[in-house]
């Protein structure tokens, strides 16, 4: 099959496919004959376009998480709804820009492929995987595609579905690594090609590049510190109040200083109601063995009392704690957000 989209014609079904699609076409406006850039759409400063290509999608997020294939894919496993590769992604976090540009004209996806690459190459990416080099066995459908064209949703003058529509003989994927003055970048670039306008998919004849370009950089922690009297009331109206200000390392359970005006809450809280006794309960995500993180987590909490203590002179007989590992679980476990919002600690009036 030629493309994701054709339709044999010589079955009775395929005239009725065919039919449909012409309606379709009909029903669209004519193809954009502007060639400027999406508005507010902008390159990357450190990777070139291709010669007379336009940006017809942008979005560019300060922290994500992006699946950089560095291997043949393998197959797609029905039960875990997970593509599978020949060894895993390399998942780059940090700033993400993605980008999808259109070359108009008689241009191929393999000659802007291979422009890409060269000159990746020349400024110091190493590359990680081509899919030129695949076998092409593993070439049969579309998921050598890396990050969900379909249903984006995001800002474009084209289909969202302009990049699955293409003849899948005109996909090309690359991944690519550079450390460069102290900073990472991981770049995934697809190619696809159109041989003709088509007005379903919003597609002008030539080729589409999308990139996802990663500036790799550490998570900014940028919680909000919840005040002793947001304490109070959350408490008062659901039994307990969950604390995103107070942080540990990995697999530890000693305070960092950044905990500090957390800590300084809680004791305004403690100290503003006399009577009030608090159970400190400690809490993580699912990533580990049961047991360790139910002793972890207990740790942690009695950090915290050991903090109030110490620090802020709070009696310890109106503090106890507790440890749950990931036994009461506010979100998701399968997804880094999910996982960030299970590692809390909460406070329980007595």
């Amino acid at each position: 099959m030629k493309t994701r989209v054709a339709a044999h014609v010589d079955s009775p079904t395929g005239w009725l496919i065919a039919l449909v699609g012409c309606f379709l076409l009909a029903c669209f406006s004519a193809l954009p004959v502007n060639a400027q850039d999406l508005g507010g759409a902008k390159d990357h400063p450190h990777i070139k376009r291709f010669a007379n290509s336009s940006i017809v999608l942008y979005d560019k997020k300060r922290f994500d998480s992006v699946n950089i294939p560095t291997s043949t894919f393998i197959r797609y496993n029905l039960t875990s709804k997970q593509r599978e590769f020949a060894q895993p992604p390399v998942v780059a976090e940090g700033e993400r820009t993605r980008i999808w540009y259109e070359a108009k004209g008689d241009t191929t996806s393999i000659e802007v492929f291979r422009n890409y690459l060269n000159d990746l190459k020349e400024q110091g990416f190493s590359v990680l995987y081509d899919s030129t080099k695949d076998s092409k066995d593993v070439r049969w459908n579309g998921y050598l595609l890396p990050f969900g064209f379909g249903g984006n949703k995001l800002a474009t003058s084209r289909s969202e579905f302009v990049m699955y529509g293409a003849p899948m003989k005109s996909i090309h994927t690359l991944s690519a690594k550079r450390d460069k003055d102290g900073q990472t970048t991981y770049l995934h670039l697809t190619v696809v090609q159109w041989d003709q306008d088509n007005r379903t998919f919003k597609a002008a004849k030539g080729v589409y590049a999308a990139l996802d370009i990663v500036d790799v950089a550490a998570l900014k922690q940028n919680m909000v510190t919840i005040t002793a009297s947001e304490m109070s009331k959350a408490m008062l109206s659901t039994g307990r109040v969950a604390l995103y200000g107070i942080f540990f390392d990995t697999g530890k359970a000693d305070i960092k200083a950044e905990s500090t005006p957390a800590l300084a809450e809680i004791a305004g809280l403690l100290k503003a109601e006399s009577n009030l006794r608090l159970r400190v309960v400690g809490h993580t995500d699912n990533q580990g063995n049961l047991d360790a993180n139910i002793a972890l987590s207990k740790r942690r909490a009695e950090s915290v009392n050991a903090a109030l203590v110490s620090r802020y002179g709070i009696g310890a007989q109106r503090l106890s704690a507790f440890g749950v590992a990931d036994l009461a679980p506010v979100a998701t476990n399968a997804t880094d957000e999910g996982r960030a919002k299970n590692r809390r600690v909460e406070l329980v009036p007595q």
